[in-house]
């Protein structure tokens, strides 16, 4: 039963990068992936906020956790459009990409697992 219910948000949280990372990057003029980006930052919130919960059930941590926010960051996407903004010249939002991700991934999840804590005990 629990690969279901992985699969169950697996099944959400996929198309909801997708529609969200497509949002987000239309809006941007700019060879930086934002759209990527902001699913890694709100996908490391939501997974921190989750792990900060003392009442979080199995299950929720298996939909939520391992389900969407499995599908819904993508660490396979964030090393290639690093790797292409290398190879196409932009070098600095390379290393934008990567030292923005880390700083804000960390600093949601931490934020997120402060609020899971103080939220949900």
């Amino acid at each position: 039963m629990n690969w279901l219910v992985v699969v169950v948000g697996a099944m959400i949280g996929a198309p909801l990068r997708y529609l969200t990372d497509r949002a987000v990057q239309s809006r941007h003029d700019s060879v930086f992936p934002w759209g990527t980006f902001v699913v890694n930052v709100v996908g490391c919130l939501l997974l921190g906020t989750l792990t900060g919960s003392a009442a979080a059930s199995p299950d929720l941590r298996l939909f939520l956790g391992t389900g969407l926010c499995g599908a819904l960051t993508t660490y396979s996407t964030f090393s290639y459009e690093t790797l292409r903004l290398t190879e196409t010249g932009a070098g600095l939002y390379a290393v934008a990409n990567v030292v923005g991700s880390l700083v804000a991934g960390l600093g949601a999840a931490f934020a997120g697992v402060a609020t899971g804590q103080a939220v949900w005990p």
